[in-house]
C-alpha cells in the first residue's frame, strides 16, 4: 500500500472513531458506485450523514478542508441519494467533512464540520 493510501485509511479510522464518540452510527465505509465514493456513511439521529474525510500530513498544499470544493459537496449529495435508493431507505441527507492533519512530528488534529453544503 502506498504511503498516501495508508495515510488516508488511517485518517478514515480516526474520523470513524470521532463520529462514534460523538454519538453517530457508522452505516458504511468506502461505499462506491459509478458516481464515485463515500468515505463514511453515518446516521446522526434521523439524518443520513455523508462524510468526506480529508487527511494530510502537512499544510504545504493547503489544509484538508481546502480540498473540498462545492463540486465535491454536490457530488456527495448525489451519492447520498444513491446510497439511500440502493438501501431502500429514506432520510434527510447532510454532508459533513472531517479534516485530519497527521504531521510527521507533533499532535494529530481532527476537525469535524457539519452540514458543509
Amino acid at each position: 500500500m502506498r504511503a498516501k493510501d495508508a495515510l488516508g485509511r488511517y485518517g478514515e479510522q480516526l474520523a470513524a472513531r470521532a463520529l462514534l464518540d460523538a454519538g453517530f452510527s457508522i452505516l458504511d465505509s468506502n461505499w462506491r458506485c459509478e458516481l464515485g465514493e463515500i468515505d463514511l456513511v453515518a446516521r446522526d439521529g434521523d439524518t443520513l450523514v455523508v462524510c468526506e474525510v480529508k487527511t494530510r500530513s502537512s499544510t504545504a498544499y493547503g489544509t484538508p478542508l481546502e480540498a473540498v470544493d462545492w463540486r465535491k459537496v454536490q457530488r456527495l449529495h448525489r451519492l447520498g441519494l444513491r446510497w439511500l435508493l440502493e438501501h431502500d431507505a429514506h432520510a434527510p441527507i447532510r454532508v459533513d467533512v472531517v479534516a485530519v492533519l497527521v504531521p510527521r512530528t507533533g499532535q494529530i488534529s481532527l476537525e469535524h464540520l457539519r452540514d458543509v453544503a
